[in-house]
Order: structure tokens, then C-alpha cells, then sequence
């Protein structure tokens, strides 16, 4: 695969490093024009892309006939507040009610349901599951993450988050690790605002960096872990002069401490850079440029065709005029590559098993609401 993206263009080769959104649910004229112009290295869906099954899975197929590499094709789809599906899939648990049952088990059958619908419909990464810890203290503050969690301590999101990753994982849809390093402190949604948590450097370690450290300890051949998401909160005390900079854009956070002290060395991507922690503060060119100079490989905007086109071309002219290194480019491309070789194929397209994965959900929800 890294030969295949290596003998690309300087113009394809930039365009991997972009995983971004699609304005509407079919590939129109807009649409394949800015495909072809920057060629992603990645699609994100949300429920504006979804309508039905059907039209689901013909978008994804379409999507790929455009494109120079298999791109990651992925959506948020954790359950509870965040389901991208729920207008054609019946409505998934959250993590929150799933880790209210008590029983591990179905936190796996979550992530091995949720992995085949996903995967009848086209894609094969999932942006889940969410590692922030949200203990009693945390629980009123509005980050809007309370129930998407699942856990209050660090042993109680490691044991379900694992749980959920092997299932997904085990039925052929990538997971992918958020939001690090933390945002469970966080008083303020980052998709407003920039969150600062000001937690001493320990206290992360040793909460909300924890369940990160957990699934690294248990990875050694790096088969479970193959992406990692952060976010967009700042942490002050982790930076030098104790710098207000979100974590998706510092070196501190994503090469210093993911890469460097964790030892983390497959894919990390920036979480949505077109939230209202980052654009309220940059431009989305700077960014975007500021993202890669951190450490990351994929840098995520997921809404606004101009905001896309500019942090491309920004970064294909840093490129061009060496202001951006061609071997940091490659580091980043030999990671993507990696990931993209453990993407697995669509599975057939099956109207009659969706409709059993929707009732095993419902069984599911039934069983949730019988424990509150």
C-alpha cells in the first residue's frame, strides 16, 4: 500500500492527509469536483450523507470510483447522542446505558452489531470508542460528553471501551480512540468553544490519560490500536510557559507526550478542525499546517468546501516551497498506509441481515430500559 501511495503526485500524496465531509447524500457535480481536486485520504459521514440503506451504500461505492487509494470511510457512530444512523437503522444505546447494565458483555455485542451494519453499508472505520472518564464530579459539567461515556473511573472505561473496540474490531470495522489526552474535565463543548483543563500533569496520567496507557501496555504487536483521535482542549499545564494551544495542534501533546513518553506510533488524527475551539481562535489554514507540524497524519473538516480547499492548497504550497519537510510527509503517509491495509472490504449488501441487526438492537434497548 505505501508503494501505491508513494508513486502519487505531490497533489494526491498532500490530499491523504485529509479525511473530510460531504456536503449532501449523493455524489453531484460539487461534489466529485472536489474529490477529484484534493483526493482525500478519507470520507466522514453524518446524517446529512444518510437518507436510506440503499442510497448509504451506493454513496461509499461511488465515493471510491473517485479516488487514486482505498480511502478510510468512517462516521461517529458510538450510539446514544451521537448515531449517524438513526434515520434508517433503529437507534442505538449509549455507552453510558450500556455500562449501567453491569455486564461487559454487551458493550462487545455493541461494537460487533454496530460493525456489521457499518460494514453492509460501505464503511470501514468507526470514530468510537469514547475513552474520556466522567466520574460523579464530572457529571454536570456541560461538555456534552456525560453519556457517552462509558465509565467514571479509568479501570471501568478500559474495561468497556475494550470490550466494545474487540467486538467492532472482530466483525472488520477499524475503531478509533478519543479524545485524547482527556476531555471529561472540560466545563465548556469544544465544538463552541476552546476547553481549558487545567490539571496537573499527574492527574491526567493518572486519570484521563490512563485508559490511552491501558490499551498501549496491552498492544504490543499493534494489532488493536490503529488510530487514535484528539482533541481539542488545552491543557496548560502539560505546555511550555503554559502555552493555551488546543491539543489537536501541539507538538507538546501529540509528539512529545502520544508519540514520544506513550511510545504510540500508529495513526493520530485531529478531531473536527472546523469546532468552535479552533476556528474561534485560527484560520483554518493555520490550522491545518499547525496540526501537521504537532505530529498528526490526518487532519479532519467536516463541513465547509472552501475551508477544505484552502488548508489543502495551504499545505500543498508548504510542500512545494519546503517550508513543510518530504520526509515528515512520508512518516505520515507510511502510517496511513499501514491502517489502510488493515481496512477490510465492504461486506454484500444484505437488506434482510440489516433487519436482524436491527432487531438484535432492539432486543438490546429493551434490555437497558428493564435495568433503569
Amino acid at each position: 500500500m505505501f508503494e501505491k501511495i508513494k508513486s502519487l503526485p505531490l497533489e494526491k500524496k498532500v490530499g491523504q492527509l485529509f479525511l473530510i465531509g460531504l456536503p449532501g447524500a449523493e455524489v453531484d457535480s460539487q461534489t466529485q469536483e472536489l474529490l477529484e481536486e484534493v483526493a482525500p485520504g478519507g470520507i466522514c459521514f453524518f446524517a446529512r450523507n444518510i437518507k436510506t440503506p440503499e442510497q448509504t451504500r451506493e454513496l461509499t461505492e461511488k465515493i471510491r470510483t473517485f479516488l487514486p487509494v482505498e480511502p478510510i470511510i468512517t462516521i461517529d457512530q458510538e450510539g446514544g447522542l451521537v448515531d449517524r444512523l438513526r434515520r434508517i437503522f433503529t437507534p442505538m444505546p449509549s455507552a453510558l446505558s450500556i455500562r449501567q447494565s453491569g455486564n461487559v458483555a454487551n458493550a462487545r455485542k455493541l461494537g460487533e452489531i454496530t460493525a456489521e451494519v457499518l460494514r453492509i453499508l460501505g464503511f470501514n472505520m468507526n470514530f468510537a470508542p469514547v475513552l474520556d472518564v466522567i466520574d460523579e464530579a464530572r457529571e454536570s459539567l456541560s461538555n456534552g460528553l456525560y453519556s457517552r461515556s462509558f465509565g467514571r473511573s479509568t479501570e471501568e472505561v478500559f474495561r468497556y471501551s475494550s470490550a466494545y473496540l474487540s467486538g467492532l474490531q472482530s466483525k472488520g470495522i477499524l475503531g478509533c480512540l478519543k479524545h485524547f489526552p482527556g476531555l471529561g474535565a472540560s466545563r465548556i463543548d469544544s465544538h463552541d468553544e476552546l476547553p481549558l483543563i487545567n490539571l496537573p500533569h499527574e492527574e491526567l496520567l493518572n486519570n484521563d490519560i490512563k485508559p490511552y496507557v491501558e490499551f498501549f501496555r496491552c498492544d504490543n504487536d499493534n494489532e488493536k490500536v490503529h488510530a487514535v483521535m484528539t482533541g481539542h482542549g488545552a491543557y496548560p499545564e502539560l505546555e511550555p510557559q503554559k502555552q493555551i494551544i488546543p491539543a489537536s495542534l501541539s507538538k507538546t501533546i501529540v509528539s512529545e507526550l502520544l508519540r514520544g513518553k506513550l511510545g504510540y506510533n500508529r495513526l493520530a488524527l485531529t478531531d473536527d478542525l472546523e469546532m468552535g475551539a479552533v476556528l474561534r481562535h485560527y484560520s483554518i489554514e493555520d490550522a491545518a499546517k499547525l496540526a501537521f507540524e504537532a505530529g498528526q497524519d490526518v487532519l479532519l473538516i467536516c463541513s465547509n468546501i472552501d475551508s477544505i480547499r484552502k488548508s489543502y492548497k495551504s499545505l500543498l504550497s508548504a510542500f512545494k516551497t519546503g517550508k513543510l519537510s518530504a520526509e515528515r510527509l512520508d512518516e505520515s503517509l507510511q502510517r496511513i498506509a499501514k491502517v489502510k491495509s488493515a481496512l477490510r472490504s465492504p461486506a454484500e449488501f444484505d437488506k434482510k441481515r440489516l433487519l436482524e441487526l436491527s432487531d438484535e438492537i432492539a432486543k438490546l434497548n429493551e434490555q437497558m430500559a428493564r435495568l433503569k
